[in-house]
């Protein structure tokens, strides 16, 4: 039956007992997804110190050891795939932070791409545009206007199509597609 491991990803002790479950249950892992992320609006001239180690110890330094620690396990032909950002290509005042942990986390994939051809294993990047979730609902209706405005499909996204973009790159339709930054934005970071 699966189990459920609650951890924090930037704790390299919660990442070493996940993977004692993953092991002890499973054996072996044939995909990653790492799709945790955390992202808050500073101004440079109201960034701190704190707010740069916690944004990029969540998505930069969890995401490295993530996959890291999960590579003994992988079996040959596996697929990681990691969660980066329109931030990266989109500029965002207060995100500077957030976009350049994204751009870290898309740069990992073009040497693992290389450093794991040995043992077939693909990496790719999704990255998501604006997604219709919860964390959204704070936001005044006149905002979230102005976010779709920006949108050539005219709408937000749904988790369901960045979950189907997941599991195309997580099976064996993607069996050719490796290294790649795939945009699941509605257009945003094309046009």
């Amino acid at each position: 039956m699966p189990r459920g491991v609650q951890g924090d990803i930037a704790k390299l002790t919660d990442l070493d007992r996940l993977y004692e479950v993953v092991k002890a249950q499973k054996g072996r892992i044939d995909v990653v997804f790492a799709n945790a992320g955390v992202g808050e609006f500073v101004a440079l001239d109201a960034m701190t110190e704190a707010h740069f180690d916690k944004t990029f110890d969540v998505n930069v330094k969890g995401t490295l050891f993530t996959v890291q620690k999960a590579l003994p396990l992988f079996n040959e032909g596996g697929s990681i795939i990691l969660t980066g950002s329109i931030a990266t290509v989109k500029g965002i005042p207060a995100f500077g932070v957030y976009s350049a942990s994204k751009a870290a986390v898309r740069s990992f994939v073009r040497p693992w791409t290389l450093e794991l051809k040995d043992r077939k294993i693909r990496a790719n990047v999704i990255s998501p545009g604006t997604i219709d979730t919860p964390i959204l609902a704070p936001l005044p209706k006149e905002a979230i206007a102005q976010i779709v405005a920006g949108i050539p499909m005219g709408r937000m996204g749904s988790a369901d199509e960045i979950a189907k973009a997941a599991l195309f790159l997580a099976s064996d339709d993607s069996s050719f597609v490796t290294g790649i930054e795939l945009f699941v934005d509605g257009g945003t970071a094309q046009v």
